[in-house]
């Protein structure tokens, strides 16, 4: 049952409303709601904090926008810094209309770009390779309707919306044993074709199964639909947590880990970058960066393969290794042993053989420091 809540009652609401619904003819419902969600919470501030306030005329930065700003700052819990951009970000696009409607150019100026804090930068999320491992084994076990979608999206990189919004025809023959999933319009307003093997061939025939048996009538759709979107794509999350509490694994995997994990599996097993891209359907590389997790032992692995097999670079001439002997012997071995063991620290978790081992890599610069100064006559 939606909960609607009473009408803004607040002298301003005309106004605001008036600007929201001005500049969100062409957007989304979502974002309109976001809007309108947006102004309800600033008006909401003032009617409680600044009741003085009745008309365009009166707002002022300080102490209404700033003091809304320390608002909700001050929430408990704390707001997370993407919310909080967003919602600046939100009333600083209504108070633009505003001074555009009622040429009231000091309202453009209220809330300003550098009230904005830095966006948190987003790490990578895959999932660990003994969470997938344990994860997919669990799902193989179980062969049920979630199961059976979350290898889905393990095994084609798609958002869970992207999923269910799969036709039952997504299946699509590409060339003599070539198969390719048609994901439809997702998040970016992109559709596209995912080459998938036999496996996953399998796993949308076991799916068809599941939508046979469900007693909901036929539709296009792949997967049977109770209810809305938004409650589906809450079972399945709801389906994951339950796998992932009964093995014992943290109950805070959420089903975007599974796109995370096979856009660096892809990466890893050679695919190139704009392939990649359009594997997930992005149209920003630096969209796609923060999808991959490069490790230590990737950067290893390349750097290695670089130097044995260049790809661009010209034969270099062969040059005969002249042996060193005395002092400068004894310097080189203790750079190289200083270099690996600083390599094998890096790639320890923090404990107590990380730092056992940073305190030696710190003798052996010492060590270095004291034959630099070395004079044998």
């Amino acid at each position: 049952m939606i909960r609607r809540q009473p009408p803004l009652r607040h002298p301003l609401a005309a106004d605001f409303q008036r600007a929201v619904d001005s500049f969100c003819a062409a957007l989304k419902a979502d974002t309109t709601r976001h809007y309108h969600g947006t102004v309800r919470n600033f008006l909401t501030y003032l009617g409680a904090h600044h009741p003085q306030v009745r008309r365009l005329d009166q707002l002022s930065r300080d102490p209404h926008i700033l003091g809304w700003m320390a608002h909700l700052r001050a929430r408990t819990p704390p707001l997370a810094t993407a919310s909080y951009i967003n919602l600046l970000v939100a009333l600083r696009s209504v108070l633009y209309e505003l001074a555009r409607i009622h040429r009231k150019p000091e309202l453009a100026d209220m809330l300003r770009r550098e009230d904005l804090p830095r966006a948190p930068q987003r790490m990578p999320r895959p999932l660990t390779d003994e969470q997938d491992q344990r994860l997919q084994e669990e799902f193989l076990r179980r062969n049920d309707l979630g199961a059976n979608v979350f290898l889905l999206l393990r095994n084609t990189g798609m958002r869970i919306g992207e999923c269910i919004d799969l036709s039952n025809d997504c299946l699509r023959s590409t060339g003599p044993n070539q198969w390719a999933i048609h994901v439809p319009l997702g998040k970016l307003q992109t559709e596209r074709m995912v080459p998938v093997d036999a496996f996953v061939c399998e796993l949308v025939q076991r799916l068809r199964f599941f939508r046979s048996l469900d007693p909901m009538p036929q539709d296009k759709w792949l997967l049977a639909r109770p209810g809305t979107k938004v409650a589906l794509v809450r079972q399945f999350r709801d389906y994951l947590h339950q796998v992932c509490h009964s093995l014992g694994m943290p109950t805070n995997i959420v089903p975007h880990q599974t796109r995370h994990t096979y856009a660096t599996q892809m990466l890893r097993a050679g695919i190139s970058f704009p392939v990649l891209m359009k594997l997930l359907g992005h149209s920003d590389p630096a969209m796609t960066m923060r999808y991959v997790d490069v490790a230590l032992t990737d950067l290893q692995r390349e750097f290695h393969l670089a130097r044995e097999h260049p790809r661009h670079l010209p034969p270099q001439p062969k040059t005969a290794l002249i042996a060193k002997t005395g002092l400068d012997a004894v310097r080189d071995a203790l750079i190289a042993a200083q270099h690996v063991m600083e390599m094998f620290r890096r790639s320890l978790p923090n404990g107590i053989s990380k730092n056992q081992l940073n305190r030696l890599v710190n003798r052996l610069t010492k060590i270095l420091t004291k034959i630099r100064t070395f004079k044998i006559s």
